[in-house]
């Protein structure tokens, strides 16, 4: 049983920023899994932000292009959490965000949500003035 609990979520002001936080519990060691970060908005399908690999994939960081340059994964493998710092927000980054885990990403779909079977409950992003 893995367990993932996002926090951090709020309202922010466009061009503000917004830190969340994702506790892993349970499983194996943090640092053997793969952890992405996913959006959502209402009636669409889920979409990938950013993914940090596992130490044996070399810590590798991938990112959507709308939030490169602006959002940052970070992993602290002692506390087994990862981080989203997300800066100069925008009204389109608002949907609920969820983390994810998976031990067996294969790296050409670690974009993919479907590689992924532990999430999150989601938390609320929404940036508007």
């Amino acid at each position: 049983q893995v367990d993932l609990v996002e926090s951090g979520g709020g309202l922010v002001q466009p061009g503000g920023s917004l830190r969340l936080s994702c506790a892993v519990s349970g499983g194996d060691r943090f640092s053997t899994y793969t952890m992405g970060w996913f959006r959502q908005v209402p009636g669409k399908e889920r979409e990938f932000v950013v993914a940090s690999t596992a130490s044996r994939n070399g810590g590798r960081i991938y990112y959507a292009d709308s939030v490169k340059g602006r959002f940052t994964i970070s992993r602290d493998n002692a506390k087994s959490t990862v981080y989203l710092q997300m800066d100069s927000l925008k009204p389109e980054d608002t949907a609920v965000y969820y983390c994810a885990a998976d031990r067996t990403i294969i790296l050409s779909s670690i974009r993919d949500p479907r590689q992924y079977n532990y999430w999150g409950q989601g938390t609320q992003v929404t940036v508007s003035s």
